[in-house]
């Protein structure tokens, strides 16, 4: 699924210089995205106006074409359900349940990864012993880990990451990040749609100080 972004701007977003803001932009298919800048500068609300949450913004936002303003409630749901997944930075987990009671949440509602799945998953992630857990007893790493498992139990063509890894240390984040490379990859070998190709897959990481790889684009939100 395509995105593309017209000449997007917040008003309350001061930008000196930016390669989002008030551009014509349009993500390609199959390709990792870094968007760096410093905080405050609107990575979050970018986040959450992709997503459908936040619509107070100028110019246009569209999904293989198809304005996000024009949608219905139900044609959004339907793009979060199956073709959009999504680590918010706050996380937005049930913290009065367990990790488990989290994961099975989605894992049921999106019905896409087995529990065997999910357990070998969580067990890449280091946090398979943590499952049984509340949300509020664990360390913001550790929600970490958990909201990005979530993230990975539905089919989805774009991925946003909102500052995923930004309280892990190195080895968590090289855990991280090879799961959800290896789970993209995975998931487009047996999706049995034939419009599904390896390079149909979006990743978009939002840091606030991503520095530009080699074989990824990098982009910048501006500073205020």
């Amino acid at each position: 699924m395509s995105l593309s972004l017209h000449q997007l701007h917040f008003s309350y977003i001061r930008s000196q210089q930016s390669d989002i803001w008030q551009r014509d932009i349009r993500f390609q298919e199959g390709a990792y995205y870094h968007i760096r800048a410093i905080s405050g500068s609107g990575k979050s609300s970018l986040v959450q106006a992709i997503y459908g949450l936040n619509k107070n913004y100028s110019g246009e936002i569209s999904y293989a074409g198809k304005q996000l303003r024009s949608m219905t409630p139900d044609q959004i749901s339907n793009i979060r359900a199956r073709e959009v997944s999504i680590v918010f930075q706050d996380l937005r987990l049930l913290t009065e349940f367990t990790a488990s009671e989290n994961l099975e949440l989605k894992r049921k509602l999106r019905d896409f990864t087995s529990a065997s799945d999910l357990e070998r998953m969580a067990g890449e992630l280091g946090i398979d012993h943590l499952l049984n857990r509340k949300i509020n007893t664990l360390s913001y790493g550790e929600r970490q880990r958990v909201a990005i498992l979530r993230a990975l139990l539905q089919p989805f063509e774009l991925l946003l990451l909102d500052e995923p890894f930004s309280h892990l240390d190195n080895m968590n984040i090289q855990k991280a990040a090879a799961l959800i490379l290896k789970e993209v990859q995975k998931e487009v070998r047996h999706c049995s749609s034939p419009i599904w190709k390896k390079t149909n897959i979006s990743l978009i990481i939002f840091n606030w100080n991503c520095k530009k790889r080699h074989g990824h684009h990098s982009k910048n939100t501006g500073t205020t």
